[in-house]
């Protein structure tokens, strides 16, 4: 019986331009988003049992890391992201291409980071940092923006 598990060769990192998804070219690696959530301690006087008691409080979308060879192009698109001040956030999507069905991870975010990491062994790479504003969605990887 095979696993379910896969491959993450195929995975597209796309950016909504206000019309369709355009690819981010060159991506070697995304790490996110890292989702967590707050809790809120609610002991009391007469909780029982000796352990404290929390309840859930609000969600963060957290963040998302995208390792990428440098193109101009591609680290063109993310730093115009980061220098955009009248539409601060963008939309995007994590593609995953599963044999059993394309499924995506779809946001909204903030470029908080735009690096160029350049070293004389390596070539030269980007890991840009985007903030995710709001819920993460999933989807079939055929939403719009």
């Amino acid at each position: 019986m095979a696993s379910g598990a896969f491959s993450g060769v195929g995975t597209l990192f796309r950016r909504w331009n206000g019309s369709s998804w355009a690819n981010i070219a060159e991506v070697t690696s995304i790490s996110g988003p890292t989702m967590t959530r707050e809790t809120i301690d609610v002991t009391s006087l007469d909780t029982t049992g000796g352990y404290r008691e929390f309840i859930g409080g609000f969600r963060d979308g957290g963040t998302v890391q995208l390792s990428m060879n440098f193109t101009a192009a591609t680290y063109g698109i993310m730093k115009g992201d980061f220098e955009d001040d009248t539409d601060l956030t963008k939309n995007y999507e994590i593609l995953l291409k599963d044999p059993a069905g394309d499924y995506s991870l779809e946001f909204a975010g903030v470029v908080t980071e735009c690096p160029i990491e350049v070293t004389a062994d390596d070539k030269v790479t980007s890991t840009v940092t985007i903030k995710v504003s709001g819920e993460v969605t999933e989807g079939s990887g055929s939403g719009s923006g």
